[in-house]
């Protein structure tokens, strides 16, 4: 199991299914302890196109942003800031609207996500969203709310975001070809 340009790991856990994660020059198999590594070869190597074109993208998105500025400090404050004002207020509005509670909203600068949601109603935000367009905050806070009735990404997941926010897919295609630019720029 070899990719150029790239280091293979195989992290085994207590886990059912096997799984691949590509990062920039980085291949992570995660596959189940009683898992004989030449299933685990195979399972790779059948995957191998799509982990290759994965890698080559990545790879063109890292030169792409390579000479970006990054956000000064002041900057990252500001959009703090900005953020605590305008997010808790969208979250307030859409719990409502799905019918969920929720704990503690805390914004960060984070480097790989746009929101998450802890199984005890926390929710984090990533300043970043005020740079934005309006609806697609909203579709990240309606997505974050409703894992508030389904810890996951199921179908029924998808259909719980569907009835409050039906552009969705939308939305999150938009922040799926756009995201990079605005969390590269992130100081490292």
């Amino acid at each position: 199991m070899k990719f150029e340009n790239a280091e293979v790991s195989v992290i085994k856990s207590k886990r059912k299914t096997i799984s691949i994660q590509v990062k920039p020059n980085e291949v992570i198999i995660r596959a189940p302890i009683k898992m004989k590594e030449k299933e685990i070869e195979k399972f790779v190597e059948s995957k191998r196109n799509w982990i290759e074109k994965h890698l080559q993208s990545l790879s063109e998105k890292q030169k792409l942003f390579e000479n970006i500025e990054p956000y000064s400090d002041e900057e990252i404050r500001s959009f703090v800031k900005q953020a605590k004002e305008i997010v808790p207020k969208k979250v307030e509005f859409y719990a409502e609207k799905i019918g969920v509670t929720y704990n503690k909203i805390t914004i960060r600068c984070q480097r790989t996500r746009w929101g998450s949601c802890s199984s005890k109603g926390n929710l984090n935000f990533n300043c970043l969203l005020v740079l934005l367009p309006d609806e697609i905050i909203d579709s990240v806070v309606v997505h974050e709310l409703c894992h508030r009735k389904q810890m996951n990404h199921s179908a029924k997941f998808y259909t719980e975001i569907e009835k409050v926010f039906p552009d969705y897919n939308r939305c999150h295609q938009w922040l799926k070809q756009n995201g990079d630019k605005f969390m590269s720029r992130i100081p490292k």
